[in-house]
């Protein structure tokens, strides 16, 4: 049975009950060829973190703080179910989803048939952990990714993202690198493009649009996830840094901050929760506002869901 969601993150993820366990060793593997997809950001400083009114201060968004980063690659978009399907493929690797036998789907995406009975959250009734539900099987055993090729691969846990990373010769993105990088060159701005959500009434995300739980106008094109190129990319060639799916970082849960200038922090050295930023389809600005570029909240590094996918990067010293 899932344990309750923590406050910060309970309108968000749901969290599964630390079942798992770690993944396992990895087969050999060449390294597919750089840059496949990779854009280079450079290095520099930016003001990480907000503190904006509609921000979070629980959520450990600031305060605002000098932090340098160095120049690294990043994907340009979230990893697909193609790319991950290649991974699976080649490795025989088998999902944290997939060993626990269910995973989380939004109740909305369901027929009847699943949605009763199913394990609920009691803070987030809204999800519904469904048997077989998995990364090929986002809603569940009747379901494929038939016309999703190149939507993100999601019920994917942290560990399940670090070992594609490890099999890519990659790695995921600190906090302060997804962060710089999602901000595009912009300094202090709400989201990749700037201050307003939809400037000239133009939608720049993938988000709830309408009512929610119950009424998702789709108004933005979609009602679940979208292809990873959708909409416009940011001043760094970036897609989707706001919406979509929630992403992996590789740092541990923290809401103490450094104030003081800091280079390529990467977080705590320990702890229980890993870091996820982005927001995703499922946010709306009446309870979880998350896909601003200073929003955060975590999970433990063994759950998946439904609206949770990553992308990667590589040291550029270490780029083939």
């Amino acid at each position: 049975m899932a344990h309750p969601s923590s406050p910060r993150s309970a309108c968000c993820v749901p969290r599964t009950d630390g079942t798992a366990g770690r993944t396992a060793d990895l087969p050999a593997t060449t390294r597919p060829g750089f840059p496949d997809g990779m854009v280079l950001v450079p290095g520099g400083e930016f003001l990480m973190g907000t503190d904006d009114a509609e921000g979070f201060p629980e959520d450990g968004e600031g305060p605002v703080r000098p932090v340098r980063v160095g120049a690294f690659h990043i994907d340009a978009h979230a990893v697909s179910n193609d790319r991950f399907a290649a991974f699976a493929d080649a490795t025989g690797y088998v999902t944290e989803a997939e060993r626990i036998g269910w995973s989380y789907v939004f109740a909305g995406f369901l027929p009847a048939a699943l949605r009763r009975g199913a394990r609920r959250p009691p803070r987030t009734p809204w999800w519904c952990g469904v048997a077989g539900a998995r990364w090929d099987r986002p809603e569940g055993p009747s379901s494929g990714l038939e016309g999703r090729g190149d939507h993100p691969a999601v019920h994917i846990s942290w560990n399940d993202a670090a070992a594609y990373c490890a099999w890519a010769g990659r790695r995921l993105p600190t906090e302060a690198e997804w962060e710089y990088a999602a901000r595009g060159g912009l300094e202090q701005k709400r989201y990749p493009w700037g201050n307003e959500l939809d400037p000239d009434g133009e939608y720049r995300c993938n988000i709830w649009r309408g009512t929610f739980p119950t009424k998702n106008t789709a108004a933005d094109g979609y009602r679940g996830t979208a292809p990873v190129d959708a909409f416009e990319p940011n001043g760094f060639g970036l897609y989707n840094m706001s919406g979509n799916v929630w992403e992996w970082c590789a740092d541990w849960w923290t809401t103490d901050h450094p104030t003081g200038p800091v280079t390529s922090p990467t977080g705590p050295a320990t702890g229980t929760d890993k870091v996820i930023r982005g927001g995703s389809h499922l946010c709306h600005t009446s309870y979880c506002n998350r896909y601003r570029v200073a929003a955060r909240t975590a999970n433990t590094p063994d759950a998946a869901s439904a609206h949770t996918g990553f992308r990667c990067v590589q040291d550029v010293e270490t780029a083939v």
